[in-house]
């Protein structure tokens, strides 16, 4: 708990840092730019589909009519953007997540290691080809679960635990492998996820309950919609800046973890023998005979 609890306060210090503040900004500007393309190619047509189809309901139609009755506007013209907003804010998520792990994570963690770890031998157990597959198929998998549990949303304490709790796990998975892709070699970066797979795991968890903050700004988009174009890059902004505090966070975190498991090795590790023991000695060689024979003398009779 001291190493978690240490490792967050050290992480939080430095997301304020001038040099992390203007590294957060080049992903924003990555999602910013996808944001703006796919917005300015499929929103409107992502809007008519959704409208069209809430009004095709009948339960939609119906609390639609009450609500005129009542003076209110219609629920279409509310439910289609916010509805929008909320299928594509996964996929910006995910993709805030992937470009951080790529343009930010080794840049954070070369920080962290040159602060704090200066004597850390690097072992490059994990290549950017590898850290890059890792990150797709995790990225896959929580994609694939989030769709799958969809069904349980409905149930009300599951849809506080179900995504918070995938994007957790989606979050250690990237995040640590990229803190100890330089440092650790395969094997110790699988100790430590064996050693410390709970404690990371909630490191993931507690940043994903923290990137379901900026949802609010989302949804004040939609109802303030002359201030959507300032809120929804804020929100983007704000997804990045708690990424790469979780990046911060697991760097500090699997670095310390990553030296004190090898000077436990070094501890455990068994006596070497004396210097001397190596040295083997040679037989010496035969030296010549100081003594004469002594002549060998007749016996009188």
């Amino acid at each position: 708990m001291n190493l978690l609890f240490d490792s967050f306060w050290r992480a939080v210090l430095d997301c304020f840092r001038p040099r992390v503040m203007l590294l957060s900004l080049a992903p924003l500007l990555l999602i910013a730019l996808l944001s703006v393309t796919l917005g300015s190619l499929y929103w409107e047509t992502s809007l008519a589909w959704v409208r069209a189809t809430l009004e095709a309901s009948s339960v939609i139609s119906g609390v639609s009519s009450w609500m005129q009755a009542m003076g209110l506007g219609g629920i279409t013209a509310f439910l289609a953007p916010l509805i929008v907003i909320v299928a594509v804010m996964p996929v910006v998520v995910m993709l805030s997540l992937l470009s951080v792990a790529l343009l930010m994570t080794p840049a954070l963690t070369a920080l962290v290691a040159a602060r704090r770890f200066p004597g850390l031998v690097r072992k490059e157990g994990g290549s950017l080809l590898l850290g890059l597959g890792w990150s797709l198929l995790s990225a896959g998998l929580a994609l694939l679960a989030l769709l799958v549990s969809i069904p349980l949303w409905l149930i009300p304490p599951l849809i506080l635990v179900l995504p918070p709790l995938i994007w957790g796990w989606l979050t250690y998975r990237v995040m640590a492998f990229d803190a100890l892709a330089t440092h650790a070699s395969g094997e110790e970066r699988r100790e430590l996820f064996r050693r410390h797979r709970l404690s990371l795991l909630g490191i993931g968890v507690f940043c994903g309950y923290l990137g379901a903050a900026p949802s609010v700004i989302w949804a004040s988009g939609v109802l303030f919609a002359a201030a959507f174009v300032v809120l929804v890059p804020l929100g983007i902004w704000l997804y990045t800046w708690v990424f790469a505090l979780s990046s911060l966070w697991f760097a500090h975190y699997c670095l310390q973890a990553l030296q004190t498991l090898r000077q436990e090795r070094e501890v455990d590790k068994p006596p070497t023998d004396e210097p001397w023991a190596d040295v083997t000695l040679s037989e010496p060689e035969a030296l010549p005979s100081t003594h004469e024979p002594k002549p060998h003398l007749p016996t009188v009779t």
